[in-house]
């Protein structure tokens, strides 16, 4: 059994948050994707994925309030990951975004006729189910491209490391990126923002990185973070860890953060075995 490379996920979230988006991209990359399988037949599903050789090397199993039961949902979560080292991914957005999303698709809502208590009901009786998950994408803002894109880069051949990372760049003014495990504001550093020949470039760019990392308090606050992450990522692994999200902010997400996220991502790279990712939220704003 051990001598085949088996791939279990748990897709789960929030209904009308984009699991069936999601779904359909773990198809395109190679997935068996079953949905809404009883939770009786989940245990022999995975027993013949595991004990014989076969196709279903790669399966998404698509688990939400459909199943009524959650705390049999979350049981049978916790027993995947434990037994199976299953990846569990939670999709979900803001209550708002959701409520706008069911209107305009007149679609009904799995808890209940009352839309909007229907929204905030599963939102309560799926945290628990939150809170177990590996990775959690928040869609509130992203559109179908870029969902597909995020579990592209988790998921996507390539991507069998001890740990998936992601750095992101992003800007207060926008709101905190709800999918973060750790979030560094550098708000605190010199602003490329109020230098007129730095304002229309990026982090991406020699002169504003130059600029940024020119500041004393920008050497010393990457010095302490290379530090912490190396403290850090290693702990993460040993207690199962298997995706970190690490958001940087400034004030509008386009010099400041971009730099210093640019600046980690590369290090990641060089000093880990890790799959890093970078993301930049609002750079276009």
């Amino acid at each position: 059994m051990k001598g085949f490379k088996k791939s279990l996920i748990v897709l789960t979230g929030l209904s009308g948050a984009g699991k069936s988006n999601a779904a359909s991209t773990l198809e395109d990359i190679g997935y068996f994707t079953i949905d809404n399988l009883p939770l009786m037949l989940f245990d022999k599903l995975v027993d013949l994925m595991h004990i014989f050789e076969n196709d279903l090397h790669k399966v998404a199993l698509v688990i939400d309030s459909r199943s009524k039961d959650i705390d049999k949902v979350l049981k049978h979560i916790t027993v995947l990951k434990e037994k199976y080292e299953a990846k569990i991914v939670f999709i979900h957005a803001s209550e708002e975004v959701i409520l706008k999303r069911y209107k305009e698709t007149r679609r009904k809502h799995p808890m209940g006729e009352n839309l909007v208590e229907a929204i905030a009901k599963e939102a309560e009786i799926m945290w628990p189910v939150r809170e177990q998950s590996d990775l959690s994408i928040d869609t509130s803002l992203l559109n179908v491209h870029q969902l597909k894109s995020r579990i592209e880069e988790a998921f996507s051949e390539g991507t069998d490391s001890d740990m998936v990372i992601t750095v992101q760049s992003f800007g207060f003014k926008y709101g905190l990126p709800q999918d973060s495990d750790l979030v560094f504001d550098v708000r605190f550093l010199k602003n490329p923002f109020f230098v007129e020949e730095l304002r229309d470039f990026t982090g991406k760019d020699d002169k504003v990185r130059d600029y940024v990392f020119a500041d004393i308090a920008a050497k010393k606050f990457l010095k302490k973070l290379k530090e912490l992450l190396g403290f850090l990522i290693p702990n993460y692994i040993r207690e199962g860890k298997k995706f970190l999200t690490i958001s940087i902010g400034c004030t509008g997400g386009r010099h400041r953060s971009v730099a210093n996220v640019e600046f980690i991502a590369g290090y990641l790279e060089k000093k880990t075995t890790h799959k890093v990712n970078i993301r930049h939220r609002d750079i276009d704003r």
